[in-house]
């Protein structure tokens, strides 16, 4: 009784049988071309040692350090992804093991097939990352040689969850798979939510081709009403590989809108920078106006001192006691700006013109200092 079950554990610890690791079974690629292997564990051992055997039996498969292997692990989603690059005829019908190093214990495990082909594979895909956006679909392009039997799986901790026939579910995704086209059967999922990200598998009937589809949210719109207080979203942060079978894909990307600030503050700076703007334009405005006034009255002044100043010129005339004598007089009087400007000191200049018949008369000089220019003229009958 004790012998079975022991032979029975010896074959399952050489097989990897009942492991605590869910993988493909066989992949198929072309050469020079790279794969992506999917390796589900349990989050038990999310911070234990990760690696890639090579080999049939697992006792004696020998852990690769090549460079063209590569191993990056989400310890989030208990998913480690083994990436082989440049594959060559070397790597084929070769068996590899996914496996966890467990101190103290024996090593988690599960095998996998590998086989490399000169021409297509029987089974492949244009790209293994597929990105989608929630409450949307995807459509996806499984490349077989065989179409009977397709099948489009899930892979989980628990196992896989697969849609066989033209329509079906998976975790609440609605499934349809259509193969009228020779060679070739489509995938469509639609209704996807965010937990439909996950590795997915284009499965015939002799290989299996792992595809990983990632779900965002939907970008956020920004609304014109802003709330006195609006929550920032944290970002968060998804891991995972993306190398392909063949042509570099189209992966979209999500955009995520924020709105800074709380109370209005974006609102707020963006009415203060208006203002900021309008007050600078008027006292410039303002300036302007005070400098044209400043210099029209500068000019005004200027124009008034120079205009000269005019002098007084006085004449008059009259004939005094004798009617043969005729007096004329013409007195010129500066203005007293007109003497300060050109340094005259204040007086007043006569010219006179005394007319005598018959007779000459003596002209008696002022005392008062101003200065008296007469003209004699004797008119004889």
């Amino acid at each position: 009784m004790i012998f079975p079950f022991v032979s029975h554990l010896i074959l399952a610890g050489l097989l990897g049988i009942h492991s605590q690791i869910v993988t493909v079974s066989e992949v198929s690629v072309k050469a020079g071309g790279s794969i992506s292997i999917p390796c589900l564990y349990e989050l038990t051992y999310k911070n234990d040692v990760k690696y890639l055997c090579k080999g049939r039996v697992f006792w004696t498969c020998s852990v690769i350090t090549n460079e063209r292997f590569s191993i990056s692990d989400d310890t989030n989603k208990g998913i480690f992804t083994v990436t082989i690059n440049d594959l060559r005829d070397e790597d084929t019908s070769s068996y590899y093991w996914c496996a966890v190093k467990i101190i103290g214990m024996s090593d988690v495990k599960k095998r996998f097939q590998l086989s490399v082909t000169s021409g297509m594979p029987s089974l492949y895909v244009g790209q293994q990352e597929i990105s989608a956006f929630d409450r949307g679909s995807v459509t996806i392009r499984c490349h077989s040689e065989y179409t009977e039997g397709a099948q489009w799986c899930r892979l989980s901790i628990l196992g896989r969850s697969c849609a066989t026939g033209p329509t079906g579910s998976i975790d609440g995704t609605a499934v349809t798979i259509n193969s009228s086209v020779p060679k070739v059967f489509t995938v469509t999922m639609s209704k996807l939510r965010t937990e439909s990200s996950g590795w997915y598998l284009c499965v015939n009937r002799h290989s299996e081709m792992p595809v990983h589809v990632t779900v965002h949210e939907l970008p956020s719109t920004t609304s014109t009403t802003i709330s006195p207080t609006t929550a920032r979203p944290s970002p968060t942060t998804t891991q995972y590989s993306s190398l392909r079978t063949s042509a570099a894909p189209h992966t979209a990307h999500p955009t995520n809108s924020t709105i800074n600030g709380t109370g209005g503050e974006s609102l707020q700076e963006h009415k203060s920078s208006k203002v900021t703007i309008l007050t600078t334009t008027l006292v410039l405005l303002l300036l302007v106006v005070l400098a044209a006034f400043f210099g029209w009255r500068m000019m005004m002044k200027r124009r008034d001192k120079n205009k000269p100043e005019g002098s007084a010129i006085a004449a008059g005339s009259q004939i005094g006691s004798d009617p043969d004598v005729h007096y004329a007089t013409i007195a010129h009087t500066q203005h007293a700006a007109a003497q300060q400007q050109e340094n005259i000191p204040e007086e007043s200049v006569t010219y006179s013109t005394i007319v005598i018949k018959n007779s000459v008369r003596q002209m008696i000089e002022p005392v008062d200092g101003s200065v008296i220019y007469s003209t004699l003229h004797t008119k004889t009958e």
